[in-house]
C-alpha cells in the first residue's frame, strides 16, 4: 500500500482543460491534490504586462473535494471588460497550497508545473475567441485501448502547425460522445484505476444489490477483473442485468471488448478521468499485473502494450484540450452502453440498487468533469447536493448512503444536460439521452433519441436563426443499411444486440425532427455534427419539393481512437451502394424519403464508396453564411481525406 502523504504528490493532478469561453467570461476544470489558492494572469500581444491579473477568490472557483487527496476546481471567471475577438490570448494560473505564504511568493505557474502544456517556445498556452466562428473541429468515441492512435494527438499537430497563424487554428473543439469508455475499460486500465484511489485517497461507498458490500471490497475482489458479472447473485432477477452492463461482447456488429470490466463505483469513473486527461496521474501508479489465470494474463498483456502507447500521447492530448475551448456531451458509453435504449431498458436497470449505482455514479462524474464546464449556470441547483455528499465522506473516506442515492434520485430526473452557444453560428447541443420518446406500443423497442417537449425545444432553439450549428450525438441521417438491419434486429426483439438507436428508429420522433426541417421558419442552413458509429461520413440533405432550402448538411466524425472492424465496414459499404443506390426503389421505404441525401465521396477512396474508417479528428471550415466549404476527416496518425460534393442527378 502506498503512503498517503499530499507531500509527495504534485500540486495539480489534470488540466488545465479549457471549456466554456466566451468574450466575458473563462472557464477552466482543473483537478488539484490539496486545496489551492489561484492566480490567473491574461497575456495579450504586444504587451509586457499582464491585460488581468487577478487572485481568484470564491467568486471565481467551485471547489469539490472527492478524496483525502483529491479536490476539482471549475474556474469561472466573468470579465468587466470584454476580451478581443480573433486575438491571441495567453492564460496563465499561479498555484500555492492555500496555507502556505499569501503574499504569492510560493506560486508556481504552468511552465513549472505542467510545462507539456505549453506549445514550443511559448511559456505559457492560449486561446483565441472567434467573432465568427469559421472553423471547428469535432469528433467522438476516444477508447484508450483501442489499437488506433489518438486523435486528440492529432489536434495538438494541428496547433503546432498554425503556432504562427492563430486563424488557421479551430475556433473550437465538440467532442460529440463516449468521451470515456466507463462500460469498456482496458485490465490494465483498470489496475491504473484502483493505484490511483489507493494513491489520492478517493472516497469509498456502500454498494447495495450485489455480493460485494463496498467499493473498498469490490478492488480487492477476485472477481473485479475480466468478471465482474460474476458480482451480481447468480439468480434468475439478475440475469437481465449481467446481459445489460456485462454481455457486450456477444454483439455481432458493434462490439464492446471489455464489458467484463465494467466501472462501477464513483472512484473508479473519477480516476478513468483524470488517467484519459493527464499524463500526471500515470506517473501516481505501478504498472504492475495483479494475479490472474492464464487466459485473462493473455489478454491484460496484449492490452498493455495499446495502454502504454496512449499513455505516451497523452502529454500533446492534455495541450491540445488546454488550448481549444472545448465542450462536450455525452453519449451512451460514458456511463453504459445502451443507456435509455428503451422503456424495458430503463426499467430493468432503475429498479435494481446496483445498476442504478452504476449508472448514477457515472452521471455523477459526467457533471463534475463534462457537463459543469460546458454550462456551469445549469448546475446553480445541483452543486449544493453534490458538495453536501463530498462533505459527508471527508471524516471517515466513505460517501453517506443516503445523501449518494438522493442525488443519483435528482440526477437521474435532471433535464438540462443539453445546452446552447451564443456562436456565430449558434450552436444547439442535443441531450439524446435522458429525454427519450418511449414507445407506447412495445417497451423493448428502441425509444426515439428525443420526445416531443426536447423536440419542440430543440424546433424553438433554431427558430429564426440563418444558420444553426446542430450537435447530435447520433447521426440524424445514417447509412441506410445499417439502419435496416438495426430494425431488423428490433423487428425480432433484440435491439440491444445491434445498437439498434438512429433516429428514424422512432416513427413519432421522425417524423417530428423531418417536420422541422420542413418548417417555414426553420433556419436556411443546417450543419449537424455526430459520432457514434466509429466511421465517418457526410451527407449533402435538402427536401425533395423544395431543394434550395433549406441546405442541411450531415457530418460524422468518428472515433477520436476507436474504429469499425475493416472488414465488415467495406462489406456494409459496398452492399449500403447496391441496396440504395439513387435509382434504387427501397429509398421510397424509408422514413426520410422525402428528403434527398447525397453522400460526399471520401478524395483518395474507389469511385462511389462513402465511408471513411480510420480514427482521428473531423475538421469543418464555414463561409459567412455559416455553410461548409471544406468538410475534412485527419487521421491520427498522418494523412486524412476531404469529403468532395458530388451531384448524381436524384440523390439518394
Amino acid at each position: 500500500m502506498v503512503e498517503r502523504s499530499s507531500k509527495s504528490l504534485p500540486p495539480v493532478l489534470a488540466g488545465p482543460i479549457l471549456r466554456h469561453t466566451t468574450f466575458n467570461r473563462l472557464t477552466l476544470w482543473l483537478v488539484g491534490s490539496c486545496s489551492l489558492t489561484l492566480r490567473l494572469r491574461l497575456h495579450l500581444p504586444q504587451s509586457s504586462e499582464p491585460w488581468l491579473d487577478r487572485v481568484l477568490t470564491e467568486e471565481d472557483v467551485a471547489r469539490v473535494r472527492f478524496g483525502a487527496f483529491a479536490y476539482l476546481y471549475l474556474i469561472d471567471v466573468k470579465l468587466s471588460e470584454a476580451l478581443p475577438a480573433n486575438t491571441r490570448i495567453g492564460y496563465d494560473l499561479g498555484v500555492s497550497v492555500a496555507d502556505s505564504d499569501s503574499d504569492g511568493s510560493g506560486e508556481s505557474w504552468i511552465r513549472d508545473w505542467a510545462p507539456h502544456l505549453c506549445l514550443p517556445e511559448a511559456d505559457r498556452p492560449d486561446f483565441t475567441i472567434r467573432e465568427r466562428l469559421d472553423r471547428l473541429a469535432h469528433g467522438s468515441c476516444r477508447r484508450p485501448h483501442s489499437t488506433a492512435a489518438d486523435g486528440l494527438v492529432r489536434v495538438d499537430q494541428l496547433l503546432i502547425e498554425a503556432q504562427g497563424d492563430i486563424a488557421e487554428r479551430p475556433g473550437l473543439l465538440m467532442m460529440t460522445g463516449d468521451q470515456i469508455y466507463a462500460d469498456d475499460v482496458a485490465g490494465p486500465m483498470l489496475r491504473a484505476i484502483h493505484h490511483l484511489i489507493d494513491r489520492l485517497g478517493l472516497y469509498d461507498e456502500a454498494l447495495t444489490g450485489g455480493s460485494i458490500s463496498d467499493s473498498k471490497a469490490l478492488r480487492e475482489n477476485a472477481d473485479t477483473y475480466f468478471h465482474r458479472e460474476k458480482l451480481l447473485p447468480d439468480v434468475r432477477s439478475n440475469e437481465a442485468l449481467i446481459e445489460r452492463f456485462f454481455g457486450g461482447v456477444r454483439k455481432p456488429v458493434f462490439t464492446t471488448a471489455s464489458a467484463h470490466n465494467h466501472l462501477i463505483s464513483l472512484g473508479e469513473v473519477m480516476a478513468m478521468y483524470l488517467l484519459v486527461w493527464s499524463p500526471v496521474c500515470w506517473e501516481l501508479v505501478e504498472q504492475d499485473q495483479p494475479e490472474l489465470s492464464s487466459e485473462d494474463a493473455t489478454a491484460y498483456q496484449g492490452q498493455q502494450a495499446i495502454i502504454d502507447d496512449f499513455v505516451a500521447g497523452l502529454p500533446r492530448a492534455a495541450r491540445a484540450l488546454a488550448h481549444l475551448p472545448t465542450y462536450m456531451i455525452f453519449d451512451d458509453h460514458d456511463v453504459t452502453d445502451d443507456w435509455n435504449l428503451s422503456a424495458l431498458w430503463e426499467t430493468t436497470t432503475y429498479e435494481h440498487p446496483f445498476s442504478r449505482r452504476i449508472v448514477g455514479n457515472a452521471l455523477v462524474a459526467y457533471l463534475l468533469c463534462q457537463g459543469w464546464g460546458n454550462n456551469p449556470d445549469a448546475f446553480d441547483d445541483i452543486m449544493p447536493a453534490i458538495r453536501e455528499l463530498a462533505a459527508s465522506a471527508e471524516q471517515g473516506g466513505v460517501y453517506d448512503q443516503t445523501g449518494q442515492d438522493q442525488l443519483i434520485e435528482t440526477l437521474l430526473q435532471f433535464q438540462r444536460w443539453h445546452y446552447t452557444l451564443q456562436t456565430s453560428p449558434r450552436i444547439v447541443v442535443l441531450d439524446t439521452r435522458t429525454r427519450r420518446w418511449r414507445s407506447e406500443l412495445n417497451r423493448a423497442r428502441p425509444s426515439g433519441l428525443l420526445d416531443w417537449e426536447g423536440l419542440t425545444e430543440f424546433q424553438q432553439d433554431v427558430m429564426g436563426e440563418k444558420a444553426v450549428i446542430v450537435v447530435s450525438p447520433a447521426p440524424m441521417f445514417g447509412v441506410k443499411l445499417i439502419e435496416a438491419i438495426q430494425n431488423v434486429f428490433t423487428f425480432f426483439g433484440k435491439p440491444l444486440l445491434v445498437d439498434a438507436e438512429n433516429w428514424m428508429a422512432h416513427r413519432g420522433a421522425a417524423s417530428v425532427l423531418l417536420n422541422i426541417f420542413r418548417h417555414s421558419r426553420t433556419p436556411e442552413t443546417f450543419v449537424i455534427l455526430s459520432g457514434d458509429v466509429h466511421y465517418s461520413f457526410a451527407y449533402d440533405v435538402r427536401l425533395r419539393h423544395r431543394p434550395d432550402r433549406p441546405r442541411i448538411w450531415q457530418i460524422t466524425s468518428s472515433g477520436i481512437k476507436n474504429e469499425f472492424p475493416h472488414t465488415l465496414m467495406e462489406w456494409l459499404d459496398r452492399i449500403n451502394r447496391w441496396l440504395y443506390a439513387p435509382w434504387s426503389p427501397l429509398n421510397w421505404f424509408t422514413k426520410r424519403r422525402r428528403m434527398r441525401v447525397t453522400p460526399r465521396e471520401p478524395e483518395g477512396r474507389e469511385a462511389g464508396e462513402r465511408l471513411w474508417n480510420n480514427a482521428g479528428i473531423g475538421m469543418v471550415e464555414l463561409d459567412e453564411e455559416g455553410a461548409p466549404t471544406s468538410i475534412r476527416q485527419l487521421n491520427s496518425r498522418s494523412g486524412g481525406t476531404r469529403f468532395l460534393k458530388s451531384e448524381p442527378p436524384n440523390g439518394r
